[in-house]
Parts: C-alpha cells; sequence; structure tokens
C-alpha cells in the first residue's frame, strides 16, 4: 500500500487500548515491526504484538520511571530515559527483565533518545544543554556537545548524519565521524513563543526534516527544513 495524503485521511481508530492508568510517555516499533513498545507516567513499559493486535506483556521500572523509549537493533532489549532518581539511561533486556548496563551522564531530563540505524550508537539530548553519543557496548559517554539551549536529536537514515534542534529555533547538521569540528549546515527559523519543538526526524530519503512541537494544531507552529 502506497501512503498517499487520501489514504492517510482514510485512516480511522480501529482498536483502544486501555493498559495505563497515566500519561503514556513515547512508544516505539520493534526493528522488525512485529511489537510496539509504550512507556508512561504509572512506571509501565508494555509490549504489543502488531500481528494480533493485543497487549503482550507489561513490565515495570517503579523505581526508576521511565520517560523516553527506544528498541535496539535486538528485539528483546531497550534503552529507556528515567523520571525519578536521576536522568541516567538504562539499558533493558525484556527476555528477562535486568539490567545490561546504565549510561550516567546527563544531569536533567532526557529530552531527545534516537538509536543510530546502522549500528549500536545511539544519541541522547538533554535540558542540562548537553548532546550525547553513547555505544551499547560501553556505560562511558562516547562524545559530548555543550550546546547554547534545549537539544532535539536524531540520525539520518545512514546513521552518517546527525541533527540538533536547539532552543526551538536552529538546525544544526553534523558529521558523525567529524562532529567535534563543528555543524556542516546550519538552518535558523523563526522562533514561535507559542511552542517549543519536542522532536526532530529525518524522512526515509534523508532530504527533509521533521520538526514536531507541543503547539495548538490548528495554529502553524511546525517547520520542516529541507537539505
Amino acid at each position: 500500500m502506497k501512503l498517499t495524503d487520501n489514504v492517510l485521511r482514510s485512516f480511522r481508530v480501529a482498536k483502544v487500548f486501555r493498559e495505563n492508568s497515566d500519561k503514556i510517555n513515547c512508544f516505539d516499533f520493534s526493528t522488525n515491526g512485529e511489537t510496539i513498545i509504550s512507556s508512561s507516567d504509572d512506571d509501565s513499559l508494555v509490549l504489543y504484538d502488531c500481528q494480533e493486535g493485543k497487549p503482550k506483556r507489561t513490565l515495570y521500572s517503579k523505581k526508576y520511571g521511565v520517560d523516553l523509549i527506544r528498541y535496539t537493533h535486538a528485539a528483546n532489549t531497550v534503552v529507556y530515559s528515567s523520571n525519578k532518581i536521576d536522568d541516567t539511561i538504562r539499558y533493558l533486556s525484556l527476555h528477562d527483565n535486568k539490567y545490561i548496563r546504565y549510561f550516567p551522564g546527563h544531569s536533567k531530563r532526557v529530552t531527545s533518545l534516537c538509536m543510530s540505524p546502522v549500528d549500536d550508537t545511539f544519541i541522547s539530548g538533554s535540558l542540562d544543554k548537553t548532546i550525547r553519543l553513547w555505544d551499547l557496548r560501553s556505560p562511558n559517554c562516547q562524545g559530548l556537545m555543550h550546546l547554547q539551549g534545549k537539544p532535539v536529536c536524531s540520525f539520518d537514515p545512514e546513521g552518517l548524519i546527525f541533527a540538533a534542534g536547539i532552543n526551538s529555533e536552529m538546525v544544526k547538521l553534523y558529521d558523525l565521524r567529524s562532529f567535534d569540528k563543528g555543524p556542516f549546515a546550519t538552518f535558523k527559523l523563526q522562533y514561535d513563543r507559542t511552542c517549543e519543538w519536542t522532536g526532530i526526524k529525518f524522512s526515509n530519503d534523508g532530504k527533509l526534516i521533521l520538526l514536531s512541537t507541543n503547539g495548538d494544531p490548528s495554529a502553524a507552529c511546525s517547520s520542516t527544513p529541507s537539505i
């Protein structure tokens, strides 16, 4: 099926899940598309079977809480940011509900979390005005960038470039292999005081960037820079 504008407009709600007792913070598809995992302020991680259209399993992170969550390239492991005690990112095995590794470093809430599409690298942005690069195999930060405002960040489809949306007014593109030399492209957008950027994502062909916001859906608040 080709996802044209008319096809998308024809979509309707097919099923409603009410497993959570509090706000859902995030959800992510597994790389094989067979499952979805959600995170919620009720400290739960709920796995859904996409083929059967029903909840599969519920895990809890009562001690640390769970905010942003992303599948790794393995369908049975995830990384997620915490919203209790500290702002450490945690690497969890869904198979036995055990932590594989911790990634400490951020001192304020993590606002962005993205796995590389090609390897075990992932990137995180935080209200502490930093972006950190990580490798699933090591608890140590592999790269650190200090910024002038709150960041959102994401990898391009080839995993060679990452974008940083800074302070809801500027998008900078970095080469992963030489990010310490600064951005190779910068897009300055008109600042809108009515909303903040909540996410950034590349199109599948890497030519467009989509910015999501917390603004009024009826207001013109989002921007899509073209590369």
